[in-house]
């Protein structure tokens, strides 16, 4: 949501309202504790691949690197909750035991499933990071700006996933579609409980 320029007043969180929508600070804290929550799954999915990946794998560089940025993403979204008080999901146990065995499980696969995991969820990070930065007004410029940030990373990882020949996996589309499914469903929970 940005300001419309003809508008003497900037955007703000929830000016487009619908009745029966959540008021702008619940929203804000929905996204936050949301957000935290992926974040902390990214990092357990890649902790789970490094622990099985193939030692000399070459994909291991990689996904080190990509396991510190979500690292990153996740610190600044555990400040958020402390800094505005958001109360974080119930379902953190759920999400380190079940990000670690799917990240351990695709990569048990080889290092192309293992990268099609990260290309699967990549794309529906890119959809909600995308969707969660048009519902913020300008009385929201600095989390919008946050999360702007993390899409692009994500966006990156995407392709580096790509180059690692994740797309090439046996079995791509199901497994693609399987984990997306598990993703927008993990999304759903963990914005509600």
């Amino acid at each position: 949501m940005t300001a419309d320029p003809a508008s003497p007043h900037p955007a703000r969180t929830g000016d487009d309202r619908l009745p029966g929508d959540l008021d702008p600070r619940a929203l804000v804290e929905r996204i936050i504790r949301v957000d935290q929550a992926g974040e902390y799954g990214a990092r357990r999915i890649y902790d789970g691949q490094l622990a099985m990946l193939d030692k000399r794998s070459p994909a291991r560089a990689a996904i080190r690197a990509m396991a510190e940025q979500e690292r990153r993403h996740l610190a600044a979204f555990d400040q958020m909750v402390a800094e505005r008080r958001v109360r974080p999901t119930a379902l953190m146990p759920l999400w380190h035991v079940a990000g670690f065995a799917l990240g351990a499980a695709t990569a048990l696969l080889g290092e192309r499933a293992a990268m099609a995991c990260t290309i699967a969820v990549e794309e529906v990070i890119d959809e909600h990071y995308a969707r969660q930065s048009a519902q913020l007004g300008d009385d929201e410029a600095s989390l919008r700006a946050r999360i702007d940030e993390f899409r692009a990373h994500e966006l990156e990882h995407k392709d580096t996933a790509e180059a690692h020949g994740g797309r090439e996996a046996g079995g791509y589309e199901l497994m693609s579609a399987a984990i997306k499914a598990g993703s927008r469903l993990a999304i759903w929970l963990s914005e509600r409980i």
